[in-house]
């Protein structure tokens, strides 16, 4: 089977430029509630996947900060442990540790961007399971508003946000 030259130049850069596929669902999505499920496979071991979680700045997104730097993210990795981001004139509290399991979990309380101003209630479980390639690399998210929160409308772009996070996390740099 003959592949043509547009195809092979095709596959080239889909391979380059998106070198890993998740698997992301919303799960549901109603005016109060929504949970989202996103699934990643990284040829990185546990260790090194966790390495980089509990350093938000070397895979969370610039463009998904308050300053516009990934480099003023931080996480101090214990229960009760804030993930900040601060700079000169700021500094944003996105979410609180809940439970951390070196290498298996990390639970936040973490209304990320807007749904922090809406107080909206949310669970962000980060697990970590070996597998004989590398990591599997789950993130659930769930949020509970009130029935005013129109939080439907909302969970397909924090779908997008975690799962281009994710990309970032499950990457060998």
């Amino acid at each position: 089977m003959k592949i043509s030259t547009q195809l092979q130049l095709a596959l080239i850069i889909l391979v380059t430029f998106f070198p890993l596929s998740i698997n992301a669902k919303v799960i549901t999505a109603k005016p109060s509630h929504f949970k989202l499920e996103l699934v990643a496979e990284s040829e990185l071991t546990t260790e090194q996947v966790w390495k980089k979680l509990i350093e938000p700045k070397t895979w969370w997104q610039s463009d998904h900060t308050y300053s516009g730097d990934a480099n003023n993210l931080s996480l101090d990795p214990v229960a009760g442990g804030f993930w900040r981001e601060d700079w000169q004139g700021g500094s944003v509290l996105h979410g609180t540790v809940l439970n951390i399991q070196t290498n298996k979990l990390l639970r936040l309380s973490a209304p990320f961007g807007p749904l922090q101003e809406m107080a909206v209630e949310t669970v962000w479980t980060i697990s970590l399971t070996e597998t004989d390639t590398g990591t599997r690399i789950t993130f659930e998210f769930i949020a509970n508003g009130n029935e005013f929160s129109a939080l439907e409308k909302l969970a397909p772009a924090v779908n997008y946000v975690k799962g281009e996070a994710l990309k970032s996390l499950a990457k060998s740099d």
